[in-house]
Order: structure tokens, then sequence, then C-alpha cells
């Protein structure tokens, strides 16, 4: 497992990162916890989570994958480079959601509390916030990197704009500055590299990509007309987030885009799975790829990836199909 610095820190993460949005849902604890388990073996010191998880959750169910994550933390925290967010509603309160000073402060706390830890190595804006100036985010973040409660900050589903106005208030102001984003990139969807990627490779920011196989879409198990298997992501969703997905990826294009990729693919004998992964993994601006799992031998079956090493030509038929994609808006910024 390569490792590799994150942005212009001393920090260092492995360039797999493990996504937890599904444990809790998808995943019982026995379940998320085998897939913790096989993280740590094949090298992936870097978990990412939310208070806001698992994903397609209820107000009942948010924070249940902090705490699973909290209970297989005891006795491993020092091993791991914990990162999570907060934005998500966490209740009915007209201020149990967003990024103001008094929601950040409360959110903070039940995260250590469900992570059971005195600190957190990477926090993160989940989503922008429109209805609360940056400024007043960017001050709560440096209080508690202040406290020793956070050791970096960064954000995710950030616009290069807002991005570049809050590295711009925090050098002004001389506040902890964000060091990383999370934004959406993968074969099928690469809007990043218009502004955000540039904007980081210019003020050093870790860049660590999520959904780099659409949600699974890009594994090829999808078949236009074909309803999902139910134990799969775009299976098992319902209500806004079903809708988000679909709106991504369970395009007429899309499909076409990943039968000609897994066609290709297939005559070389290459995973479009690992293909998908390493394509990402390839671009020069990327820290590390989120890679989620609902069984440890799916996370088995991605993560050699990482010795995956993709041609001129495997390059280049990979990047030819996001310029025949029609530009979709992103319906959506925090779903994942």
């Amino acid at each position: 497992m390569k490792i590799k610095r994150m942005g212009r820190t001393g920090l260092k993460v492995a360039e797999i990162c493990l996504g937890t949005m599904t444990f809790g849902k998808q995943c019982d604890e026995a379940t998320s916890f085998a897939i913790m388990d096989a993280a740590l073996e094949l090298g992936i010191d870097f978990f990412d989570t939310a208070d806001g998880y698992p994903m397609g959750g209820t107000l009942q169910t948010v924070g249940s994958t902090e705490t699973i994550v909290g209970k297989w933390l005891k006795g491993r925290r020092h091993q791991i480079v914990l990162a999570t967010k907060c934005w998500v509603p966490m209740g009915a309160g007209p201020n149990d959601g967003g990024l103001s000073r008094k929601h950040i402060f409360d959110a903070v706390e039940g995260s250590l509390r469900r992570l059971q830890t005195d600190y957190i190595d990477l926090y993160q804006a989940h989503a922008p916030d429109p209805e609360t100036p940056i400024d007043e985010t960017l001050r709560a973040f440096d209080d508690l990197v202040h406290q020793g409660k956070v050791r970096y900050i960064g954000c995710s589903n950030f616009k290069a704009w807002l991005l570049a106005t809050a590295l711009s208030i925090s050098d002004r102001h001389e506040l902890a500055r964000m060091d990383c984003i999370q934004p959406r990139y993968n074969i099928l969807f690469r809007e990043i590299e218009n502004e955000i990627l540039p904007l980081c490779h210019h003020h050093g920011l870790g860049v660590i990509a999520y959904n780099p196989l659409a949600g699974g879409f890009l594994t090829g198990k999808y078949h236009a007309g074909a309803q999902p298997p139910r134990e799969t992501r775009f299976g098992f969703l319902s209500g806004h987030t079903k809708s988000i997905y679909h709106k991504r990826y369970w395009q007429d294009a899309q499909f076409e885009a990943v039968e000609h990729l897994h066609n290709y693919f297939t005559k070389r004998n290459k995973s479009l799975t690992r293909v998908a992964i390493a394509w990402v993994l390839a671009q020069p601006d990327v820290t590390s790829a989120i890679v989620g799992a609902t069984s440890a031998a799916q996370l088995r079956e991605s993560v050699p990836a990482t010795e995956l090493t993709l041609d001129t030509d495997e390059m280049e038929t990979c990047n030819e199909v996001w310029f025949r994609l029609p530009r979709l808006s992103d319906p959506a910024v925090a779903t994942r």
C-alpha cells in the first residue's frame, strides 16, 4: 500500500481510504468489523466516516456508523488516521445541522463520544452551508484545532470559489486552513478537473476522491433495463438518496460507457473494478481514493488496484469516455 503526503501537510495516509457509510445499514456490526479487520491487514490505515452515516439513514439511525467504528477502534486508535464529517442534520431542531459554530461544537462532541476517542485526525465540512458565513465555520474549526480535539480540517463537496474564499479567509486571519477536499471523482464524472484540481495543486491541498467506482456502477454489475440486485447500493437505496444516484449514473449513455469499458478490459483480462480505482489513483493530484465495501471479500477484490498500472492505450480508453458523455448537473452535494 503506497503512503502519500496529505497535500502540503506532514500527515501521511494510505492511498486507499476505507469508506464506512455502509456500516449500520447495508452492513451489520459483525460484517463492518470484518471489513475493518481486512482493511488494516491490507495496509489501509486511513478510515473515513461521518456523523450522518449510514447513507440513506434517518434521524433514528444517524450516528450508527461512527458508533460501530468507535467500538472497533478500541485498542487500535493509534494505528488509524481517522476522518469524520459534520453538516448533516442530527436532530429535528433548527440548530441540529449545518456549519454554524453552535452545531459544529455540538457535532464534534457527538462524534468524539461515538468514536470513543479524544481527538479526530481530519474533521471535514460535509457540504456547504449557505446560511452560515464561512468565516464563522472556519473560526469554529480553528478553535477545535487549538483545543486539540481536531488535528487537521477539510471539506467535501465545496465548489472551487467557496474553497478559494475559505483559504483566503484563513490566510488573512491566521486561522487553521482546510488542507484537503473530498470531491466526487471517477471515469464517468470529472468536473473537478476544471477548477478544483488546479486550485488544490496550486495551494497544496490533498484530494480524497469519493465514488471512484461511481457507487458500484463502474463494476459492470448493473445492466440497462434490469432491476439492480437488492443488496447493491442502487438496489437498497430509497427515497431522495435513490433519486440522487439514479440521476447521476442510471442513464443510457453511462450504461453504454460502462459496457464499452467492460468489453475492452475483459479482452485484456483486467477487472473493471480495479481499473476504475487505478485510473483515479493515477491522477497526479489525487492523494487517496475512498473505497467502501459490503464484505471483507469485496474489499480484498478491490485493493489490488493499487498494484495495477494502466498503459497508454488503456488510459486513453478510459479518458475518452468522459468526452462522449452528456454533461449532467450534480443533483446533490452530500449524498454518498
